[in-house]
């Protein structure tokens, strides 16, 4: 074999190599990363329902999903570019872009406010009233800190006559299971069902003291929206599969989870339940017959009107710059 032989024989090699790598690349999937919320619990059940599935393989996606620290930390990792797609309580946006954040919200699943206050389920208290003279407790960086003094006041209440318990979040639990308070602010499709058995409980919820505030959705920023919308929209569709198949095969999404996460320790009864009350937070008045993710302008204003009122974000907002529909098929 001569040397020239050799050195085209390597060249023709080389050449055949390159040209299968965008069909490799396509084989593998256009490569997103999705940061959850916080560790796994049934409101991330379509995102490992997707994956077991191979319903993000189907759409031409390799979905790195990793779990979370706070919808808060993920909104921030999302931001700062360290994640391409965040699912998180969307309403922490407002916020968020008031201090120059520019993510927005793609698709919004619970669009109906889940922010509840848990009591014991024979407890008296019916009312934000009846807090009087009892105590909550909270962690600083839960989406229920803006909205606390205004939860009160629609009961005639303040914190002088409440007593409000900030913990660090690791101790959250503990003190309410321990009954060192009345009630726990939380969400109802998160807390509800780890409560059934150290400390069964009911929810008091924020909308009925007239706060706004959408539940969990699908974020990213605008520069991400506008270069990688093609691939965001496939997500959506995967997503909006997969929680179509929870509404009546919740058990699915458990299996799902139990595999994808087999360190987690997932209680079956809880993590179908969470699945089961995430579905009842999906839709609105506004939002009826829409598509799953499809958010309403009204649901959105009402949302930021809560905020202002509670000094959260400055008045001259407008609701469109908080969220797109342009990825809901």
């Amino acid at each position: 074999m001569t040397k020239d032989f050799q050195l085209s024989r390597r060249g023709a090699l080389i050449t055949a190599g390159t040209l299968a790598m965008p069909g490799l690349a396509r084989a593998q999937g256009e490569r997103l990363t999705v940061r959850l919320d916080f560790s796994p619990w049934g409101v991330q059940a379509a995102m490992h329902l997707a994956e077991t599935r191979g319903w993000f393989r189907e759409a031409g996606l390799t979905v790195d999903v990793q779990d979370g620290r706070g919808s808060g930390n993920t909104l921030q990792l999302v931001n700062a570019g360290q994640a391409d797609v965040g699912q998180v309580q969307v309403g922490l946006i407002a916020q968020a872009r008031e201090q120059g954040a520019t993510v927005r919200a793609f698709a919004g699943f619970g669009r109906r406010t889940d922010l509840a206050v848990l009591v014991d389920r024979d407890s008296p208290i019916q009312r934000v009233q009846d807090f009087r003279g009892r105590s909550l407790v909270v962690f600083a960086a839960s989406p229920w800190a803006p909205f606390i003094d205004a939860f009160l006041r629609a009961g005639g209440l303040d914190r002088s006559s409440v007593n409000v318990m900030f913990v660090d979040p690791s101790a959250l639990w503990g003190t309410y299971t321990a009954k060192r308070a009345d009630g726990l602010m939380s969400t109802t499709p998160s807390a509800i069902p780890v409560a059934e058995r150290p400390r069964p409980s009911r929810s008091i919820l924020a909308e009925d003291a007239g706060i706004n505030f959408p539940s969990y959705g699908l974020i990213a920023t605008e520069a991400t929206i506008r270069a990688r919308g093609p691939a965001l929209r496939k997500l959506v569709e995967t997503q909006q599969r997969a929680w179509a198949h929870l509404r009546t095969n919740p058990d699915d999404g458990v299996e799902a989870m139990l595999r994808q996460r087999p360190d987690a320790r997932l209680d079956r009864t809880v993590t179908r339940e969470q699945i089961r009350l995430t579905l009842e937070f999906f839709d609105t008045p506004a939002s009826a017959g829409r598509p799953i993710g499809w958010q309403a302008e009204a649901d959105w204003t009402a949302a930021l009107r809560s905020l202002e009122a509670a000094g959260a974000i400055r008045a001259g907002w407008q609701a469109s710059n908080y969220f797109t529909n342009d990825l809901i098929g």
